[in-house]
């Protein structure tokens, strides 16, 4: 930039997002690199071409508002490629068919046959790994490196929420990487249902089966909904054995097995099984932390890790629910000018502290734990390992970080020094146990019970 006043600017721009859009603020936007401002245009010059259409698709409006906002002039944001001329708007396409969705058409002459953009924040690096996603993930990876020959079709399942949609974009946007002419058709099933019902009605079936064979990837997300559609089962067949015998890579997410999609042909069953079905549990409480982590950082947030643990531990269905979580607590911050710590992050999501959090210390919970188990408080500070002891330990743990403010940091202090990921190996084990141990169900009950009641006499 030229100018002492535009580069003020771009910084401004930034703070206001970052105050006023905390959820749709990025990191990597400080990677933006500002050229100038000119006849009522700000250029800015993007990291790639996923990031341009990102931009142009999701945050034109927020930078349109930011620089409003600072200039006090009617001046709009203009993204360019690194390697794209300032000069003139482009009508250049980006790689790989990924294309800002159009408003609404009603001319009935013309199909709107728009792809989904892709996030540049679901690639492989911000994908967290855990036990219930490592065989997706690294299947994943391969076709990404071999797209047509390894895994070919691959059917990924899972709940709502569990990752798919980030795991079949991370596919795209590494084979982008590796090959920026690569030809990508992603779409949504709902999307290829309604673009094959309007190109039967506006015969345009030529150009429909042009637009969705003549590709080296066709990733359909959400692939239940084609359940009860038989005609467009009947194209999506044939569209499907045209790539297959192309070695053209077919990728499909659904929120259930082939077997289990209501009313599906047998043989569009039989080909979705052809190459590997590969399934996303929910993330266990480390994985969920993990996410909870990178979440944050994504977003240029500072998140303590005693937050992020929180978070984990309150929300266990599904990582959209983590993410909105986060954002609660960042908006909450924001509306109250204070630092994110563990009790704005209970007022923002609506969990106030026990009310026995006050008096109940850690020592409290250690004299019952040893009462109970009959062992010394010692022994659950000392180095051994035997289960006698490590349980009481790792009850002692769950019930001081259930029931007191204590960070994981202070609550390992209190058992020898151990560190925060063996107070975390705890609570999870404990977890575990809840839902598969009566005896230990039943331990926690009845010390839950003395502790509530040695905490309101």
């Amino acid at each position: 930039m030229n100018q002492t006043t535009d580069r003020e600017i771009w910084t401004s721009v930034l703070a206001h997002i970052r105050e006023h859009e905390p959820d749709k603020c990025r990191q990597w936007f400080e990677q933006l690199d500002p050229v100038d401002i000119r006849d009522g245009v700000f250029r800015i010059k993007t990291l790639t071409t996923v990031h341009k259409d990102y931009l142009n698709s999701q945050c034109q409006s927020i930078f349109d508002d930011a620089l409003r906002a600072v200039t006090g002039r009617l001046v709009s944001a203009r993204f360019l490629q690194q390697d794209e001329p300032d000069t003139l708007p482009t009508n250049k396409q980006a790689h790989a068919f990924i294309e800002p969705r159009p408003s609404i058409n009603n001319r009935t002459d013309q199909l709107n046959l728009s792809s989904l953009i892709l996030n540049p924040d679901s690639s492989f690096e911000n994908f967290v790994m855990g036990p219930g996603n490592r065989l997706a993930h690294a299947a994943a990876l391969a076709i990404a490196q071999n797209p047509g020959n390894a895994y070919n079709p691959f059917f990924v399942y899972g709940d709502v929420g569990l990752g798919k949609t980030h795991l079949l974009q991370a596919i795209c946007l590494k084979i982008i990487e590796y090959n920026t002419d690569a030809r990508i058709r992603f779409l949504s099933c709902e999307s290829f249902m309604t673009q094959f019902m309007e190109s039967v009605q506006i015969g345009k079936m030529a150009e429909f089966r042009d637009h969705h064979r003549d590709v080296d990837v066709l990733v359909i997300d959400d692939i239940q909904f084609i359940a009860n559609r038989a005609r467009t089962q009947e194209e999506f067949f044939h569209t499907f054995n045209s790539l297959h015998q192309l070695d053209k890579q077919i990728i499909i997410s659904c929120d259930r097995q082939p077997e289990e999609i209501p009313d599906l042909e047998e043989r569009l069953i039989s080909r979705f099984k052809w190459g590997l079905v590969a399934e996303l549990d929910a993330p266990c409480y480390e994985t969920r932390v993990a996410i909870v982590q990178k979440k944050a950082q994504l977003r240029a947030l500072d998140l303590h890790e005693d937050v992020a643990c929180f978070i984990a531990q309150r929300i266990d269905s599904n990582i959209r629910e983590l993410e909105g979580a986060i954002t609660r607590i960042q908006i909450q911050a924001m509306v109250d000018s204070a630092p994110i710590t563990l009790d704005l992050a209970r007022l923002a999501l609506g969990e106030p502290a026990p009310a026995d959090q006050a008096v109940l210390s850690i020592q409290a919970i250690i004299d019952a734990t040893t009462a109970y188990f009959g062992v010394r408080m010692a022994d659950l500070q000392s180095k051994r390992r035997p289960r006698s002891i490590a349980l009481p330990r790792q009850v002692c743990m769950y019930l001081a970080r259930k029931h007191t403010r204590h960070s994981l940091e202070e609550i390992g202090g209190y058992f020898g020094g151990r560190d925060h990921t063996t107070v975390m190996h705890a609570i999870k084990t404990i977890d575990n146990h809840l839902i598969e141990n009566p005896d230990v169900q039943s331990a926690i009950t009845v010390l839950e019970r003395q502790l509530g009641r040695s905490a309101t006499n």
